[in-house]
């Protein structure tokens, strides 16, 4: 069996397929690290959490900061869709970019059946960004991974630290080093 040749393709490039109409909003599909990839599809426990992260983050937003949920994210030759994230308020320049490394405070993903993506592809895209905080809501085993001091872009990209908190801890949530409040696993996964 002869393997075909897969070809990277640049964020630009994903942009001209999504102005052109061969990408549209109905496409389940993110640029990560210059490939085209499905997205997983969502189940009611992804949705539920996600639901109650959003509820529990929008009570402890900070002044100057804003949540946003399933919205692109412009990372050097990616273009993820993170669960969350909280970004650097600015809402009149986001008509005319997305967010990048130096508006984020902190980035999400509910992980269900993308818990392997998201702990090693979207970690080292996140990592290589110098994404400051990054947290896995992990639905599998009702536990909340918190990864800090990214590499940066380095042969091999991670995060410095990784903690993780399960149903009983509560996780410190720190924007831009200052720590806001801390939320309870319980009031992030199912109980």
């Amino acid at each position: 069996m002869t393997t075909m040749p897969i070809h990277r393709i640049s964020v630009k490039q994903y942009h001209q397929m999504i102005t052109t109409g061969v990408l549209s909003e109905d496409d389940r599909i993110e640029l990560l690290d210059g490939y085209l990839v499905e997205k997983m599809p969502h189940d009611p426990i992804h949705d539920g959490a996600l639901q109650k992260l959003n509820k529990r983050l929008l009570r402890v937003l900070p002044p100057g900061w804003e949540l946003r949920v399933q919205m692109a994210t412009s990372l050097g030759g990616s273009e993820p869709e993170p669960d969350a994230a909280i970004v650097r308020e600015d809402p009149d320049e986001y008509f005319t970019r997305h967010p990048g490394p130096s508006d984020y405070g902190v980035i999400v993903e509910v992980a269900n059946s993308s818990l392997d993506i998201d702990r090693e592809d979207k970690h080292g895209i996140y990592a290589h960004s110098g994404l400051p905080i990054y947290w896995i809501v992990d639905v599998v085993n009702n536990a909340v991974e918190v990864y800090e001091r990214p590499t940066g872009p380095t042969a091999d990209p991670t995060y410095g630290s990784k903690h993780v908190y399960q149903i009983g801890d509560s996780v410190p949530f720190v924007v831009d080093g200052n720590l806001i409040d801390t939320i309870p696993v319980v009031d992030l996964l199912r109980s």
